[in-house]
Formats: structure tokens, sequence, C-alpha cells
């Protein structure tokens, strides 16, 4: 499957970084937590695998087909792939095996549902194709995902929460863009997918190379549906061309539908740019982001394909 990601940031290079109308101001701080998510900011101390908890190694590919089945305490050495409703894994490391391109280390398949939590998604033989996870139907809580190509393909139905997604691995020469180099992404929709919640993570596509990767969260339409009900609260943002990217490519347009509050962007993208929105799209809101060092205002979003 030959997958796409959008190349509109760099025409920011052409176009400069022209000051705009900033957002309206509203901390992190003002939002109201939810019952269960981290207090603090993700990182290596609070997702991935809790502490004192010990693992039994399994060797080789795993294939839950049982519906409600629960996984636990477990160093999966070996791709995991999910095949029926209700499935949980968490308390376990998961690190693939010998690498495959155009895969996931944990794949939630269509029709199937699974909750992914307190755990850590790292290869072990990281390649220029190999993702996190790929998911549908799925909530995903205080996981620690690094060293694959991207964190997170969010198809339909997706919560990601209170997970840490960093140190992505980079590659000169990807398959999918043609050998050209890695976009790194730290969670990718780009089928034209709806009802995805990206709350309270620490989300940075920088990579293990020193590059910036493309975005904290890329979203385009390459599956020619529209990508809708998109809600992006309280992360933590960094890194990337553009730390946020929408660009309508590929599917129905105007794209709506896409809700960006209270989060807190960093310094670190390769053009000062929090939010980029293609000309096709529109946010439904766009209030309380601001930048994470001083608690200020971002500006408004860049508007360019």
């Amino acid at each position: 499957m030959r997958l796409y990601r959008s190349a509109t940031i760099f025409a920011i290079l052409l176009l400069g970084c022209a000051p705009a109308a900033a957002a309206s101001p509203g901390p992190i701080e003002s939002w109201s937590r939810p019952p269960g998510t981290l207090a603090g900011k993700p990182g290596p101390d609070n997702t991935g695998v809790p502490a004192g908890v010990s693992l039994r190694v399994v060797t080789g590919d795993q294939v839950y087909t049982t519906d409600n089945q629960v996984i636990s305490g477990l160093d999966i050495r070996g791709y995991v792939r999910i095949r029926a409703k209700n499935v949980t894994i968490k308390n376990s490391i998961v690190r693939g095996g010998a690498p495959r391109c155009n895969a996931p280390i944990i794949y939630v398949e269509g029709g199937s549902s699974a909750t992914i939590q307190d755990s850590e998604l790292v290869p072990s033989q990281p390649n220029a194709c190999l993702d996190g996870i790929w998911a549908t139907n799925a909530t995903l809580q205080r996981l620690d995902i690094h060293g694959t190509v991207d964190g997170v393909k969010a198809f339909d139905n997706v919560v990601l929460q209170d997970s840490y997604i960093h140190h992505l691995s980079y590659f000169a020469s990807d398959p999918n863009q043609g050998g050209t180099p890695t976009h790194n992404d730290a969670v990718q929709t780009y089928q034209g997918s709806r009802d995805i919640t990206i709350r309270r993570n620490n989300l940075n596509p920088s990579t293990n190379a020193g590059t910036k990767g493309n975005a904290a969260y890329q979203v385009t339409q390459d599956g020619g549906l529209p990508a809708t009900n998109l809600r992006i609260e309280a992360n933590w943002l960094d890194g990337g061309g553009c730390m946020l990217n929408f660009s309508h490519k590929g599917g129905p347009t105007p794209m709506t539908g896409i809700y960006v509050t209270n989060n807190r962007f960093g310094r670190g993208s390769q053009f000062n740019c929090p939010i980029l929105i293609s000309t096709k799209t529109v946010l439904s809101q766009n209030a309380g982001n601001v930048w994470d060092d001083t608690g200020t205002p971002i500006p408004a979003p860049q508007q360019h394909d």
C-alpha cells in the first residue's frame, strides 16, 4: 500500500511566515482534565510500562482473534495483529521483528477494536516504512512510542491520550516517497478519516538523526473521503516543518470539522509555524493555543497549498 504525505509545508520557504492575527489565549491549565488522565506532561517517567511490572518474553508474531481478550505483562518480540473486538493490550513492550515495509508494529484491523495502554512500542529493527500503530476503533493511552517512521496512523474512531511520541527514525531513502527521505509524523491521518481525538499528548516528530520531521499531526484526504470531527485538545506539540498540518489534498473540499483547542506549542518547528491549513481547509475552532515557553497566543494559522 502506497502512503502519501503532504508536502505543503515546503511552500513556506517561498511564501514566508508573515505575522497574522493571534488566536485567543487560554492555557492547558484552564482546561477541565477528565478523570483518569495524567496530571502532568507525558514523558518517559509516566508513559509506557509502569515501574515494577515484570515482563514475560514472547517471541514471534502474535495475532489476537478472541473478543474481550486481555494481554498484559509481555515483552513481545514480533508484530501484533488484532482481529477481534474489545481486545486490551497493557503493561507490555512490543518490538516488532525482521524489517517489513508498509507495516506497523501493532495493527488494529478494520472491523476490530482495542484498548492499548501503559505500553511501549520500540522497533528492534527500524526500517524506512515501519510505523508504530495503525488503528481503527481504538483507545490508545499512556503509550511511549519511539524509533518508528510515524508514531500512529489514526483512522476512524481513535482516541490518543496521555501518550509520548518522540525520537522517530529518519531514513535518507523511503520507498513511499520515491526514494526521497522519510516524512516523519508523530500522528498521521491520510485516508480521509473521522472521529479522532488527540488529547493531552506530548508529540514531537523530530528524529534520532537530528531532523525535525514533518508534523506532530498531519492530515490529508488521500483516500477520497472527508476527514472530519478531528479534535486536537490540550497537547504539547513541537518539531516538524509546521507542528499541525491540515491539507484538503485528495478528498472532498473544504475540509472542516477540525477543533484545535488549548494546546501548547514549542519553538522547534523548522519554519516557526504552529499551524498550517490549506486553502480549502477551515478550522471549526481555534482557541486557547499558546507558546509553551511564554503562555502567549500563537499566530493565526498560515494558509496555502
